[in-house]
């Protein structure tokens, strides 16, 4: 079939088929008018631009009703895609991302250990005394091979890493992590700017990806089971798919030498659209002033990003999707991830930037083999930040091949290579286009605590506040919903508990009725200590006041 093409640029003319799907599509336009990103432009039915097309992987043109013949219009877009390369400036000023390089207080823990891994004496192979030590019962380095194969772990911690490097006779005196760049080198003045020119000085060296052997983050943790539950539910009551960020802290993981746990306290979830298969983020929206003022003075930070992926069967079960057989992330949410770690960086005193990969994780709640809902966390490497930094990478049609994008007029890519074994087992270098998104990958395990802790919404038993930016029918955060939400406490003995509510301390921030945020604080210091006294001394003032009047006219009326 044809498909007709209109756009400021003039009419073409594609071939199709009617079971394409809408990203094979968007491939075929973007080469017809040779138009350099995927992202910068938009197909709609319609000349007004009111019926788009969305590109994805899923859904075909016969589900567009899209037939031989029709004519679409290409409307040429301001760039607000995940994966736009903004600059880090850009990135940080977006997500209100702090320019400080203080190195995490876990990381600051894990430096003054040593890491050694102490083993026992061997009654049958240790032949000496009860103080003694021999090369059986030695302590061992906490990246020692046959350690981690012996207790499944396939990636040493960051520490672990960083220890390894200081082996040698210097002690890693003249370490200095460096990311990779993808960019024509500035300053080089020998020669007419790219495209006319370029030299060996300026010109960025060739890339070979490996899989990464280390890890920022060896675990996260939902530090209960309602975290979870509360963010599920706006997909259970819609059947649309969901998105949030994790916020919580780190500590030191035990299971993994020297290894760090990322442990989620709650989940904000941002403006956005979604459907069964799309979920689309307001950028333009994003505001996290409130939420990383609350969760600051309260201790906590932003660690990660969630979102689901959940196509439900009879009975209660979830399709089973992702798997070594498919994907377990596709190419546009590992740029996406790549995007989100580059917003927030890992501060590292061994790198001349001050910061070093990063510990944000990626986390999707999909289907298991069992087609039960499963939790499944990821990061990507450093070398594919860099990629998704220096806007090097884009997603394909295929969702386990990305593609790096090729030189043209307006920027320079160094060739990417991977590594791989053909059919008969030889070693092969192949440049990646297409780029298997497995060598990017880096999978981290999800687990929830034995015994489970509460620091939001403590008392189980009663209703908790509305979540954010859900618009939809008794979800809702409103005075109304405030009202009848706090009905449920008795004052004043629970009133600390009343507050312990995340989504709650967002609402209370942002609300117009009665403006409370400027004297929040005091509020927020007496809930991350747990002081009773004050958060009742709080309540007594004039602003709170206010709004227990607003309760009682409700009641009243």
């Amino acid at each position: 079939m044809i498909i007709r093409l209109q756009s400021p640029q003039g009419n073409k003319r594609i071939e199709c088929d009617s079971y394409d799907s809408t990203s094979e599509l968007y491939y075929k336009s973007q080469k017809a008018y040779d138009i350099d990103d995927i992202f910068g432009f938009k197909l709609f039915k319609d000349a007004q631009f009111t019926q788009p097309i969305l590109m994805h992987e899923r859904k075909s043109l016969q589900d567009f009703n899209l037939k031989h013949g029709d004519l679409i219009h290409l409307k040429i877009t301001v760039n607000n895609s995940l994966s736009n390369g903004n600059d880090s400036t850009t990135l940080s000023k977006l997500f209100n991302v702090s320019n400080s390089k203080e190195i995490d207080s876990v990381d600051t823990i894990l430096m003054k250990r040593d890491g050694l891994i102490e083993r026992k004496m061997d009654s049958n192979l240790c032949q000496h005394g009860p103080k003694a030590k021999c090369v059986h019962c030695a302590p061992i380095e906490p990246y020692d091979e046959s350690y981690m194969k012996e207790h499944n772990i396939k990636h040493m911690s960051f520490h672990s890493y960083l220890r390894k490097l200081k082996r040698g006779a210097d002690k890693g005196k003249f370490i200095s992590l460096e990311d990779i760049s993808c960019k024509i080198k500035p300053g080089c003045k020998g020669h007419p700017a790219w495209p006319e020119g370029i030299c060996t000085k300026c010109q960025p060296s060739a890339i070979t990806l490996n899989s990464q052997t280390y890890r920022h983050i060896d675990n996260v943790t939902f530090e209960n089971t309602s975290i979870v539950e509360n963010f599920l539910d706006y997909w259970r009551t819609t059947g649309n798919q969901r998105m949030g960020f994790l916020y919580g802290y780190y500590e030191p993981y035990k299971d993994v030498p020297l290894g760090i746990k990322a442990v989620v306290v709650a989940i904000y979830e941002p403006p956005q659209e979604s459907t069964r298969d799309l979920i689309k983020i307001y950028m333009e929206r994003l505001d996290f002033g409130d939420v990383d003022m609350i969760a600051g003075q309260l201790g906590y930070k932003r660690i990660g990003w969630i979102f689901t992926d959940l196509i439900p069967q009879e009975k209660g079960t979830v399709k089973y999707i992702r798997s070594s057989d498919s994907y377990f992330l596709t190419a546009q949410e590992c740029i996406m991830a790549g995007f989100f770690q580059n917003c927030h960086p890992n501060p590292c005193k061994l790198s001349k930037s001050g910061y070093f990969g990063s510990k944000f994780v990626t986390v999707c709640v999909t289907g298991d083999r069992n087609n039960q809902i499963h939790i499944e966390a990821y990061q990507v490497s450093n070398q594919c930040m860099a990629l998704v930094r220096d806007d090097c990478l884009l997603p394909t049609n295929v969702p386990m091949l990305a593609y790096v994008r090729e030189s043209n007029k307006d920027r320079y890519v160094p060739d990417v290579f991977y590594k791989c074994k053909d059919e008969y087992g030889n070693e092969v270098t192949k440049i990646a286009r297409p780029l298997p998104i497995e060598y990017l990958l880096i999978d981290v395990p999800v687990s929830a605590p034995i015994e489970q802790t509460y620091t939001f919404n403590p008392i189980q038993t009663l209703r908790p506040f509305p979540i954010e930016n859900r618009m939809i029918e008794g979800h809702l955060q409103d005075f109304q919903a405030l009202y009848h939400y706090m009905k449920q406490f008795k004052f004043p003995e629970q009133f600390l508990q009343a507050m312990l509510d995340f989504h709650l301390l967002i609402y209370l921030a942002s609300m117009d009725t009665v403006p409370l945020r400027n004297v929040m604080i005091d509020l927020l210091q007496a809930l991350k200590s747990k002081d009773q006294s004050k958060a009742i001394e709080w309540s007594k003032q004039d602003n709170w006041s206010t709004v227990e009047q607003l309760f009682k006219a409700l009641s009243d009326g």
